[in-house]
């Protein structure tokens, strides 16, 4: 049996990008939903889901239809303990639905940043004997606030607390970005970068510098990933 993972798309770039590929050459299936086009399925029947990111708040339906039935499959895989994966957006809907806190426009990060370890990852499965300091890649102005009850709490920045935690045994909640590449950043929005105070020439060059250390540590997160995915399959 091959082991699934369905994918929430949120905006139309905001696919799983080289985390897909890394999973795929694990053996592992995605299907992957754009769900401001496609509907999602009424219960979950992969075997892990992934959320990935997009520019709302967890719970701003008007903007985005399809984010109750998105709570629902988190929720429906926390009740089930099946393997959840949520970046930025994803890790805020995984907070919001486990009962934490998610603000809109509290704190900007954007480009390469480093992320650091608490003491708590270091028996997380996924983030357990990684470096102490990671770079990752932001592009976020929500943020959770508060996470949920009995959530362990696996990595911080500089400006933003909840970096990476842990819900139950198998879902995860990242505020970065894995799945995006140098190559990604230099395609980003110029004029939008500049009005938040940004070169994007340094943004890229800065992204680019730290891609050498930033993508083992992110693939092998990734596979671990995988990993217990196939277990629980």
């Amino acid at each position: 049996m091959t082991a699934s993972i369905l994918v929430v798309q949120h905006s139309p770039g905001g696919g799983p990008r080289r985390v897909g590929d890394w999973l795929r050459e694990q053996g592992l299936e995605l299907e992957v939903v754009y769900a401001a086009e496609q509907p999602l399925p009424e219960t979950l029947t992969h075997h892990a889901l992934m959320v990935m990111g997009g520019g709302y708040l967890p719970d701003e339906d008007e903007r985005a239809p399809w984010l109750p039935a998105t709570r629902a499959l988190v929720a429906e895989a926390l009740a089930r303990e099946v393997p959840v994966l949520g970046i930025c957006l994803g890790g805020q809907l995984l907070a919001h639905v486990a009962g934490g806190g998610v603000e809109g426009a509290v704190v900007e990060e954007t480009g390469s940043v480093p992320v650091t370890l608490r003491p708590e990852a270091a028996t997380d499965r996924l983030l357990g004997g990684l470096p102490g300091v990671v770079p990752a890649i932001e592009h976020h102005v929500d943020a959770i606030t508060a996470l949920p009850p009995e959530a362990v709490w696996l990595a911080e920045t500089a400006r933003c607390a909840y970096q990476a935690f842990r819900v139950g045994e198998v879902a995860w909640g990242l505020q970065f970005h894995p799945e995006i590449t140098p190559a990604d950043v230099r395609r980003w929005d110029a004029e939008e970068l500049r009005a938040k105070g940004h070169d994007p020439e340094a943004v890229y060059a800065a992204a680019l510098a730290d891609e050498p250390l930033a993508t083992p540590v992110w693939r092998a997160v990734t596979e671990r990933f995988a990993d217990v995915v196939r277990e629980r399959a």
